[in-house]
């Protein structure tokens, strides 16, 4: 691929902490003719990496591929546009089918059982993948694993086909994501290569396929998807499946695939625990070789609380500038770090009042009128923008966040979210709305 190779030049160039905090944290989506699309973390990584890497970046791409591209940071809730133009697969120029051959491991060999770190949030989900790992098609099939951004669930998946990979070396393995898939489909039917791309993945013995929620909206997808999965499971093969949230919350997802994905074991991981946090920064220092004192790591698990990649990137970043500062890592030394760099949201845990006071502040409305019964659209669409904020900033459960909106029931919390997520994907003006929304709550 394209940008794997890409990845190996910029790894000769760049600082260790600095590769692995900035390039890493880049997922190429597609290439749109010359422009390789990477999705960035955040509105924050984005400015940074097209401030001081794009350069980096295009040069290390153009000289392992030998083409003259260029680059396109957007974030993870914005769709691609349509393009008339060819959309293909990212893939070596040498490989213009949009189809890869030999098998598709794209393992990261640094994700396994053994460097999982297992906590209350995480010990289910954990379990159970160990169960599939060690009988495929037998223990839970499909197994889903749902949860946020940067908790496990690749993780777990890698360590899956690793095992199997070790245990049972004559089975076919495959692992990608739900955006390769689609991509690889498209290509498949640009070069009218359907018949092979369906051989591709219906004949592998394990199917792991990660952000399975990116499915939703894409109809032709999903229908190659069904059939895939149907010839999979009537052959006893083992099918894996990650999403952001559970099959039910996936919008537009075609109810036949809803239910097969309910076929099986649902388990969910949470955000991890102090406990845990702490552990996760012990082994990553002890995996690197950095020395960092406990009561250190014990202090920087506290201060965050999100995920497990921003506590390892915060973690880089602080050895990182104490081995350019030629200072030693401390208490003091990590908030100074933090001070800029930690998300806001770390800071202060945003509530479901604070939604709702700023998004009635926006539109010019009272903020009685969040919970108040009105159904006018001047009332009704900033309501579901709020509970949709609510949803993604906030903990709460459906049904409480249904209370907290004037006593209605989780199933117009639901339909609001999706009803948002939908038009966020067209809607330009209302992503910028939502975007800004969220910059102020932090």
């Amino acid at each position: 691929m394209i940008w794997d190779a890409a990845l190996i030049a910029m790894e000769a160039q760049l600082s260790k902490p600095s590769y692995e905090t900035w390039i890493l944290s880049l997922e190429p989506v597609a290439l749109q003719q010359d422009t390789l699309i990477l999705r960035a973390a955040n509105s924050f990584n984005r400015d940074w990496l097209q401030n001081q890497y794009a350069s980096i970046i295009t040069e290390s791409l153009q000289a392992t591929s030998g083409r003259p591209l260029s680059i396109r940071f957007v974030l993870p809730y914005e769709d691609l546009e349509p393009q008339h133009e060819e959309i293909e697969e990212v893939i070596l120029p040498s490989d213009k089918n949009g189809i890869e051959d030999g098998p598709e491991y794209n393992l990261n060999p640094k994700y396994t059982f053994n460097s999982f770190v297992i906590g209350a949030s995480n010990r289910f989900a954990h379990a159970a993948s160990l169960a599939v790992a060690e009988a495929p098609a037998k223990a839970y099939n499909p197994l889903f694993i749902y949860g946020g951004v940067g908790l496990g669930k690749t993780h777990l998946m890698h360590a899956i086909g690793h095992y199997v990979l070790e245990h049972y070396p004559h089975l076919n393995v495959c692992y990608l994501s739900c955006e390769k898939f689609t991509n690889q489909f498209i290509s498949a039917i640009q070069y009218k290569r359907s018949e092979e791309f369906r051989n591709r993945y219906r004949n592998v013995d394990l199917l792991m396929v990660d952000d399975i929620q990116f499915l939703a909206g894409k109809e032709q997808t999903q229908e190659e998807f069904f059939h895939t999965f149907n010839a999979l499971h009537e052959a006893n093969k083992q099918i894996i499946l990650s999403s952001d949230r559970p099959p039910r919350e996936i919008a537009t997802l075609e109810e036949r695939l809803r239910s097969r994905f309910e076929w099986g074991l649902i388990t969910d991981i949470q955000q991890p625990d102090l406990e845990t946090r702490a552990a996760i920064l012990r082994k990553k220092s002890e995996t690197e070789n950095l020395k960092v004192d406990n009561d250190v790591l014990l202090h920087l698990a506290n201060r965050i609380n999100s995920n497990i990649r921003e506590l390892e990137g915060a973690l880089t970043r602080i050895y990182a500038y104490a081995s350019f500062a030629g200072r030693p890592i401390s208490v003091e030394l990590v908030d100074e770090v933090l001070k800029d760099t930690l998300p806001a949201e770390q800071k202060k845990q945003v509530t479901v009042e604070d939604i709702q006071l700023l998004v009635s502040q926006h539109f010019g409305l009272r903020p009685g009128d969040m919970k108040a019964k009105k159904r006018t659209r001047a009332i009704s669409h900033p309501r579901q923008i709020a509970m949709y904020l609510c949803r993604q900033l906030t903990d709460h459960s459906l049904p409480r966040l249904g209370e907290a909106f004037g006593g209605r029931d989780h199933t117009t919390v639901l339909h609001a979210c999706d009803k948002i997520e939908r038009e966020l994907a067209t809607d330009r003006e209302l992503a910028a709305v939502v975007e800004t929304l969220t910059m102020k709550l932090h």
